[in-house]
Protein backbone atom coordinates (compact mmCIF):
# COMPACT_ATOMS: atom_id res chain seq x y z
CA UNK A 1 0.00 0.00 0.00
CA UNK A 2 1.23 3.45 -0.73
CA UNK A 3 2.40 5.65 1.56
CA UNK A 4 0.29 9.03 0.99
CA UNK A 5 -2.20 9.10 3.33
CA UNK A 6 -6.24 9.12 1.43
CA UNK A 7 -8.42 10.74 1.55
CA UNK A 8 -10.33 10.71 5.10
CA UNK A 9 -14.23 10.16 4.78
CA UNK A 10 -16.04 13.25 5.60
CA UNK A 11 -14.00 14.42 3.09
CA UNK A 12 -14.99 11.93 0.26
CA UNK A 13 -18.84 12.51 1.42
CA UNK A 14 -18.51 16.33 0.99
CA UNK A 15 -16.72 15.63 -2.39
CA UNK A 16 -18.92 12.81 -3.72
CA UNK A 17 -22.22 14.67 -2.48
CA UNK A 18 -21.21 18.39 -3.52
CA UNK A 19 -22.38 19.28 0.75
CA UNK A 20 -22.06 23.00 0.76
CA UNK A 21 -19.89 25.23 2.98
CA UNK A 22 -19.34 24.75 6.94
CA UNK A 23 -22.66 23.48 7.60
CA UNK A 24 -21.71 20.84 4.72
CA UNK A 25 -18.79 20.03 5.93
CA UNK A 26 -20.58 19.23 9.84
CA UNK A 27 -22.85 17.16 8.40
CA UNK A 28 -20.41 15.16 6.37
CA UNK A 29 -18.46 14.60 9.26
CA UNK A 30 -21.45 13.27 11.23
CA UNK A 31 -22.63 10.95 8.79
CA UNK A 32 -18.99 9.52 8.67
CA UNK A 33 -18.98 9.10 12.48
CA UNK A 34 -22.36 7.44 12.60
CA UNK A 35 -21.25 5.14 10.01
CA UNK A 36 -17.70 4.11 11.80
CA UNK A 37 -19.54 4.28 14.87
CA UNK A 38 -22.11 1.55 14.17
CA UNK A 39 -19.18 -0.59 12.51
CA UNK A 40 -17.80 -0.81 15.40
CA UNK A 41 -20.81 -1.41 17.68
CA UNK A 42 -21.83 -4.11 14.60
CA UNK A 43 -18.70 -5.66 15.69
CA UNK A 44 -19.42 -5.78 19.65
CA UNK A 45 -22.86 -6.39 19.05
CA UNK A 46 -21.57 -9.87 17.52
CA UNK A 47 -18.76 -9.95 19.88
CA UNK A 48 -20.03 -9.98 23.11
CA UNK A 49 -23.77 -12.29 22.70
CA UNK A 50 -22.58 -14.64 20.34
CA UNK A 51 -18.58 -14.70 19.01
CA UNK A 52 -17.67 -14.67 23.11
CA UNK A 53 -20.16 -18.08 24.02
CA UNK A 54 -18.83 -19.27 20.46
CA UNK A 55 -15.29 -19.18 20.62
CA UNK A 56 -14.89 -20.06 24.51
CA UNK A 57 -16.93 -23.16 24.09
CA UNK A 58 -14.44 -24.23 21.24
CA UNK A 59 -11.63 -23.77 23.33
CA UNK A 60 -13.12 -25.51 26.40
CA UNK A 61 -14.92 -28.57 24.63
CA UNK A 62 -18.02 -27.46 24.73
CA UNK A 63 -20.82 -26.29 21.99
CA UNK A 64 -22.01 -22.93 23.55
CA UNK A 65 -25.51 -21.39 21.84
CA UNK A 66 -26.84 -23.27 18.57
CA UNK A 67 -30.81 -23.28 19.68
CA UNK A 68 -31.78 -19.99 18.96
CA UNK A 69 -31.61 -19.59 15.13
CA UNK A 70 -29.13 -20.46 12.55
CA UNK A 71 -25.67 -21.21 14.20
CA UNK A 72 -27.28 -19.50 17.66
CA UNK A 73 -26.58 -16.31 16.10
CA UNK A 74 -30.75 -14.84 16.74
CA UNK A 75 -29.42 -15.01 20.74
CA UNK A 76 -27.76 -11.41 19.39
CA UNK A 77 -31.07 -9.64 19.32
CA UNK A 78 -32.31 -12.10 21.97
CA UNK A 79 -29.91 -11.19 24.53
CA UNK A 80 -30.64 -7.41 23.87
CA UNK A 81 -34.13 -7.32 24.15
CA UNK A 82 -33.57 -9.58 27.13
CA UNK A 83 -31.14 -7.39 28.76
CA UNK A 84 -33.21 -4.03 27.92
CA UNK A 85 -36.45 -5.45 29.18
CA UNK A 86 -35.27 -6.18 32.89
CA UNK A 87 -35.84 -3.33 35.46
CA UNK A 88 -33.19 -0.46 36.51
CA UNK A 89 -32.67 -1.21 39.75
CA UNK A 90 -30.84 2.23 41.54
CA UNK A 91 -29.87 1.15 45.10
CA UNK A 92 -30.83 3.47 47.90
CA UNK A 93 -27.76 5.77 48.72
CA UNK A 94 -26.04 6.08 45.16
CA UNK A 95 -24.68 9.52 44.31
CA UNK A 96 -27.06 9.65 41.43
CA UNK A 97 -25.72 11.74 38.77
CA UNK A 98 -22.44 9.73 38.78
CA UNK A 99 -23.69 6.44 39.14
CA UNK A 100 -26.00 7.78 36.03
CA UNK A 101 -22.90 9.17 34.05
CA UNK A 102 -20.38 6.35 34.01
CA UNK A 103 -21.80 3.79 31.96
CA UNK A 104 -22.14 6.46 29.66
CA UNK A 105 -18.72 7.16 29.55
CA UNK A 106 -17.09 3.93 29.02
CA UNK A 107 -18.34 3.32 25.64
CA UNK A 108 -17.92 6.93 24.52
CA UNK A 109 -14.34 7.02 25.53
CA UNK A 110 -13.46 3.97 23.27
CA UNK A 111 -15.55 5.18 20.50
CA UNK A 112 -13.49 8.51 20.49
CA UNK A 113 -10.75 6.41 20.11
CA UNK A 114 -11.78 5.17 16.51
CA UNK A 115 -12.03 8.98 15.38
CA UNK A 116 -8.40 8.93 14.85
CA UNK A 117 -7.87 5.36 13.54
CA UNK A 118 -7.10 4.84 9.93
CA UNK A 119 -9.43 1.62 9.40
CA UNK A 120 -8.43 1.17 5.75
CA UNK A 121 -10.25 1.59 2.16
CA UNK A 122 -12.82 0.08 1.17
CA UNK A 123 -13.39 0.82 -2.09
CA UNK A 124 -13.45 4.19 -2.55
CA UNK A 125 -13.86 5.31 1.09
CA UNK A 126 -11.51 5.44 2.88
CA UNK A 127 -12.89 4.52 7.07
CA UNK A 128 -10.69 7.02 9.15
CA UNK A 129 -13.00 10.64 10.46
CA UNK A 130 -9.53 12.18 11.77
CA UNK A 131 -5.73 12.31 10.89
CA UNK A 132 -4.51 15.08 13.38
CA UNK A 133 -0.48 15.44 13.65
CA UNK A 134 -0.92 14.43 17.51
CA UNK A 135 -3.29 11.25 16.71
CA UNK A 136 -1.10 8.67 18.40
CA UNK A 137 -1.27 11.01 21.33
CA UNK A 138 -5.14 11.27 21.28
CA UNK A 139 -6.08 7.37 21.09
CA UNK A 140 -4.54 6.80 24.47
CA UNK A 141 -5.91 9.90 26.00
CA UNK A 142 -9.26 8.83 24.70
CA UNK A 143 -8.63 5.30 26.10
CA UNK A 144 -7.99 6.54 29.35
CA UNK A 145 -10.85 7.98 30.27
CA UNK A 146 -12.74 4.89 30.48
CA UNK A 147 -10.83 4.22 34.31
CA UNK A 148 -12.77 7.18 35.28
CA UNK A 149 -16.07 5.54 34.50
CA UNK A 150 -14.93 2.47 36.43
CA UNK A 151 -14.02 4.80 39.57
CA UNK A 152 -17.38 7.00 39.07
CA UNK A 153 -19.05 3.47 39.31
CA UNK A 154 -17.01 2.17 41.92
CA UNK A 155 -17.96 5.23 44.31
CA UNK A 156 -21.28 5.91 43.26
CA UNK A 157 -22.87 2.48 43.81
CA UNK A 158 -21.90 2.82 47.95
CA UNK A 159 -21.32 -0.77 47.78
CA UNK A 160 -17.47 -2.31 49.00
CA UNK A 161 -16.96 -4.60 46.29
CA UNK A 162 -17.68 -1.93 43.63
CA UNK A 163 -15.68 0.49 45.47
CA UNK A 164 -13.20 -2.21 45.39
CA UNK A 165 -13.29 -2.80 41.77
CA UNK A 166 -12.85 0.75 40.91
CA UNK A 167 -10.13 0.93 43.17
CA UNK A 168 -8.47 -2.12 41.48
CA UNK A 169 -9.36 -0.44 38.05
CA UNK A 170 -7.17 2.73 39.03
CA UNK A 171 -4.38 0.56 40.18
CA UNK A 172 -3.84 -1.67 37.47
CA UNK A 173 -4.44 0.95 34.74
CA UNK A 174 -1.49 3.12 36.76
CA UNK A 175 0.56 -0.15 36.72
CA UNK A 176 -0.35 -0.73 33.00
CA UNK A 177 -0.50 2.02 31.17
CA UNK A 178 2.71 3.97 31.50
CA UNK A 179 4.36 0.59 30.40
CA UNK A 180 1.79 0.41 27.25
CA UNK A 181 2.33 3.90 25.76
CA UNK A 182 6.46 4.20 26.54
CA UNK A 183 6.30 1.33 25.05
CA UNK A 184 4.22 2.51 22.11
CA UNK A 185 6.74 5.77 21.95
CA UNK A 186 9.21 3.42 20.51
CA UNK A 187 7.14 2.84 17.58
CA UNK A 188 6.86 6.79 17.19
CA UNK A 189 10.93 6.87 17.65
CA UNK A 190 10.97 4.16 14.51
CA UNK A 191 8.02 6.53 12.32
CA UNK A 192 9.84 9.46 13.57
CA UNK A 193 5.83 10.90 13.60
CA UNK A 194 2.72 10.93 16.01
CA UNK A 195 0.45 11.21 13.08
CA UNK A 196 -1.21 6.94 12.81
CA UNK A 197 -1.21 7.71 8.79
CA UNK A 198 2.13 8.30 8.99
CA UNK A 199 2.69 5.41 11.39
CA UNK A 200 1.03 2.79 9.38
CA UNK A 201 2.86 4.19 5.67
CA UNK A 202 6.18 4.04 7.45
CA UNK A 203 5.39 0.33 7.79
CA UNK A 204 4.69 -0.36 4.05
CA UNK A 205 8.06 -0.59 2.95
CA UNK A 206 9.73 -4.43 3.03
CA UNK A 207 11.87 -5.72 5.81
CA UNK A 208 13.71 -8.63 4.03
CA UNK A 209 13.09 -11.43 1.38
CA UNK A 210 12.78 -14.93 2.25
CA UNK A 211 12.45 -17.75 -0.38
CA UNK A 212 11.20 -15.24 -2.35
CA UNK A 213 8.72 -13.75 -0.17
CA UNK A 214 8.68 -10.43 1.28
CA UNK A 215 8.35 -9.73 4.78
CA UNK A 216 6.54 -6.44 5.10
CA UNK A 217 8.57 -4.04 7.60
CA UNK A 218 5.71 -4.39 10.22
CA UNK A 219 7.08 -3.32 13.78
CA UNK A 220 6.15 -6.60 15.00
CA UNK A 221 8.91 -7.79 13.18
CA UNK A 222 11.51 -4.76 13.53
CA UNK A 223 11.14 -5.30 17.30
CA UNK A 224 9.16 -8.46 18.59
CA UNK A 225 10.25 -7.93 22.07
CA UNK A 226 8.26 -4.50 22.01
CA UNK A 227 5.51 -6.27 20.62
CA UNK A 228 5.07 -9.01 23.14
CA UNK A 229 5.69 -6.09 25.90
CA UNK A 230 2.87 -4.23 24.16
CA UNK A 231 0.21 -6.87 23.48
CA UNK A 232 0.93 -7.76 27.27
CA UNK A 233 0.16 -3.99 28.66
CA UNK A 234 -2.97 -4.21 26.00
CA UNK A 235 -4.34 -7.24 27.42
CA UNK A 236 -4.19 -5.55 31.07
CA UNK A 237 -5.60 -2.12 30.04
CA UNK A 238 -8.76 -3.99 28.42
CA UNK A 239 -9.16 -6.33 31.55
CA UNK A 240 -8.96 -9.73 30.09
CA UNK A 241 -7.57 -12.92 31.44
CA UNK A 242 -5.16 -13.04 33.08
CA UNK A 243 -5.66 -9.11 34.19
CA UNK A 244 -9.38 -9.05 34.84
CA UNK A 245 -8.87 -8.14 38.39
CA UNK A 246 -11.26 -4.79 38.04
CA UNK A 247 -14.10 -7.43 37.72
CA UNK A 248 -13.00 -10.56 39.50
CA UNK A 249 -16.32 -12.50 40.25
CA UNK A 250 -14.76 -15.16 42.18
CA UNK A 251 -13.68 -12.45 44.98
CA UNK A 252 -15.78 -9.03 44.49
CA UNK A 253 -19.12 -10.17 42.82
CA UNK A 254 -17.82 -8.14 39.45
CA UNK A 255 -16.34 -4.98 41.57
CA UNK A 256 -17.61 -1.90 39.42
CA UNK A 257 -20.71 -3.09 37.69
CA UNK A 258 -22.17 -4.92 40.73
CA UNK A 259 -24.62 -2.56 41.59
CA UNK A 260 -25.98 -1.90 37.47
CA UNK A 261 -28.63 -3.43 35.87
CA UNK A 262 -30.56 -3.32 32.38
CA UNK A 263 -29.24 -0.55 30.16
CA UNK A 264 -27.03 0.66 32.52
CA UNK A 265 -25.39 -3.41 32.47
CA UNK A 266 -25.41 -3.09 28.48
CA UNK A 267 -23.60 0.23 28.26
CA UNK A 268 -21.05 -1.15 30.60
CA UNK A 269 -20.39 -4.52 29.03
CA UNK A 270 -20.81 -2.98 25.77
CA UNK A 271 -18.13 -0.41 26.59
CA UNK A 272 -15.77 -3.57 27.35
CA UNK A 273 -15.94 -4.94 23.78
CA UNK A 274 -15.80 -1.87 22.22
CA UNK A 275 -12.59 -1.34 24.53
CA UNK A 276 -11.45 -4.90 23.14
CA UNK A 277 -11.76 -3.91 19.48
CA UNK A 278 -10.26 -0.59 20.27
CA UNK A 279 -7.09 -2.37 21.66
CA UNK A 280 -6.95 -4.44 18.59
CA UNK A 281 -7.19 -1.30 16.28
CA UNK A 282 -4.14 0.47 18.18
CA UNK A 283 -2.30 -2.99 18.48
CA UNK A 284 -3.09 -3.08 14.56
CA UNK A 285 -2.02 0.32 13.42
CA UNK A 286 1.42 0.23 15.74
CA UNK A 287 2.59 -3.13 15.25
CA UNK A 288 1.08 -4.86 12.15
CA UNK A 289 0.92 -2.41 9.81
CA UNK A 290 -2.45 -0.94 9.98
CA UNK A 291 -4.73 -1.82 6.93
CA UNK A 292 -2.00 -3.21 4.78
CA UNK A 293 -1.92 -7.19 3.63
CA UNK A 294 -1.89 -8.43 0.54
CA UNK A 295 -4.12 -7.46 -2.82
CA UNK A 296 -5.08 -4.03 -3.43
CA UNK A 297 -4.93 -1.32 -1.45
CA UNK A 298 -8.85 -1.08 -2.08
CA UNK A 299 -9.39 -4.33 0.39
CA UNK A 300 -7.65 -2.65 3.37
CA UNK A 301 -10.41 -2.18 5.48
CA UNK A 302 -10.90 -6.23 5.26
CA UNK A 303 -7.39 -7.04 6.00
CA UNK A 304 -7.98 -4.59 9.09
CA UNK A 305 -10.80 -6.20 10.42
CA UNK A 306 -9.36 -9.19 10.43
CA UNK A 307 -6.41 -7.76 12.51
CA UNK A 308 -8.72 -6.45 14.76
CA UNK A 309 -10.75 -9.65 14.99
CA UNK A 310 -7.54 -11.68 15.53
CA UNK A 311 -6.74 -9.74 18.90
CA UNK A 312 -9.64 -10.55 20.10
CA UNK A 313 -10.12 -14.34 19.46
CA UNK A 314 -6.77 -13.70 21.13
CA UNK A 315 -8.18 -12.51 24.47
CA UNK A 316 -10.93 -15.03 24.17
CA UNK A 317 -8.15 -17.57 23.98
CA UNK A 318 -6.70 -16.07 27.17
CA UNK A 319 -9.64 -15.99 29.27
CA UNK A 320 -10.12 -19.45 28.36
CA UNK A 321 -6.58 -20.68 29.12
CA UNK A 322 -5.22 -18.50 31.55
CA UNK A 323 -5.67 -18.26 35.63
CA UNK A 324 -6.06 -14.79 36.74
CA UNK A 325 -3.53 -13.28 38.69
CA UNK A 326 -3.76 -12.14 42.33
CA UNK A 327 -3.99 -8.12 42.79
CA UNK A 328 -0.68 -7.85 44.13
CA UNK A 329 1.13 -10.15 41.53
CA UNK A 330 -0.71 -8.08 38.87
CA UNK A 331 0.91 -4.73 40.47
CA UNK A 332 4.63 -6.03 41.16
CA UNK A 333 4.24 -7.48 37.75
CA UNK A 334 3.36 -4.30 36.31
CA UNK A 335 6.12 -1.62 38.38
CA UNK A 336 8.79 -4.11 38.89
CA UNK A 337 8.89 -6.04 35.14
CA UNK A 338 6.78 -4.29 32.76
CA UNK A 339 7.55 -0.84 33.19
CA UNK A 340 11.13 -1.70 33.65
CA UNK A 341 11.28 -3.65 30.35
CA UNK A 342 9.22 -0.86 28.61
CA UNK A 343 11.88 1.90 29.30
CA UNK A 344 15.08 -0.45 28.47
CA UNK A 345 12.95 -1.56 25.28
CA UNK A 346 12.63 2.58 24.32
CA UNK A 347 16.42 3.24 25.22
CA UNK A 348 17.40 0.64 23.55
CA UNK A 349 15.46 1.51 20.32
CA UNK A 350 16.36 5.08 20.93
CA UNK A 351 20.46 4.23 20.45
CA UNK A 352 19.94 1.59 17.63
CA UNK A 353 17.74 4.36 15.54
CA UNK A 354 20.05 7.07 16.56
CA UNK A 355 23.32 5.08 15.50
CA UNK A 356 21.57 3.66 12.13
CA UNK A 357 20.64 7.31 11.40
Amino acid sequence: MGTAPAQLFPEFLVETFGLPGVLGEVVAALIAAAVVGNIVLAFTGVAGPWAKRKITAAFTDRIAVNRVGPFGLLIIPAAAVQLLAKELIVPEGVDRPTWDIAPVILPASALLGFSVIPMGRLGPINFQLADPEVGFALVFAFASIASVSLVMAGYASNNKYSLLGGLRAVAQNLAYEIPLIVTAMSVVIFAGTLQMSGIVGAQTTTLVTIAGIDIPAWYAFVNPFAFVLFVTANMAEVGRNPFDIPEAPTEIVAGYQTEYSSAYFVLFYLGEFVHIFLGGAILAVTFLGGASGPGPESIGFIWFVVKIWGFFLFTQWARSAMPRVRIDQLIEIGWKGMLVLSFANLVLTAVIVGVIA
